[in-house]
């Protein structure tokens, strides 16, 4: 007979662990085990006895990145409202990402080789969603997705760092990222 109370522990500790490593990992990715284990307020044994090597854990915290990245993407609803509304919307969930794109934008590659499965990649759906702002009037439609995508991750990055080296709150920022993609995005007159 399984205890639920002991599986609902083990798991508890392992999301404890995913979540330290994304932390400790968006900041350094070379840091040690033992930080990513202070981290999650485990010893390192215990890390170890959940991950035996760096690279499964490294390989969790893919799968988990991805985990929320579609989480956030579907929060987004991509296809409903304009496509100016629904780049808006991803925008504002995944800058809520934080940590998650600290690793991404420390380690690009660390994303790269991740199979989306049956979804489709959020790159897809994106795609999608600019072409119906073409239609709808709502993107310039001199703008293909490819360079909306580029502007996206890149104010991404720009927001992050503007609130680490600024100390500027999160929500100032978020809301300065947004009227700058959603007007760079807007048709020219």
């Amino acid at each position: 007979m399984v205890d639920t109370q002991d599986t609902a522990s083990r798991a508890r500790t392992r999301q404890a662990i995913i979540d330290a490593a994304i932390a400790v990992l968006g900041k350094n990715l070379s840091a040690p085990l033992g930080e990513v284990a202070t981290a999650a307020d485990v010893g390192r044994t215990t890390l170890h006895r959940y991950y035996p090597e760096r690279s499964d854990l490294i390989e969790a915290v893919k799968a988990e990145s991805v985990l929320r990245l579609r989480r956030a993407t579907e929060r987004a609803h991509l296809t409903e409202g304009t496509g100016a509304e629904a780049l808006r919307r991803l925008c504002e969930e995944y800058f809520d990402l934080g940590d998650v794109l600290s690793l991404v934008f420390g380690d690009p590659q660390c994303l790269e080789d991740v199979d989306w499965g049956d979804q489709g990649t959020a790159e897809y759906r994106f795609e999608d969603m600019v072409e119906r702002g073409h239609r709808d009037g709502s993107i310039d439609p001199e703008l293909p997705a490819s360079w909306l995508e580029t502007v996206l991750w890149s104010q991404l990055y720009a927001a992050w760092s503007y609130v680490a080296e600024h100390g500027e709150s999160r929500h100032r920022v978020l809301r300065m990222m947004v009227r700058t993609l959603t007007g760079a995005a807007a048709p020219r007159p």
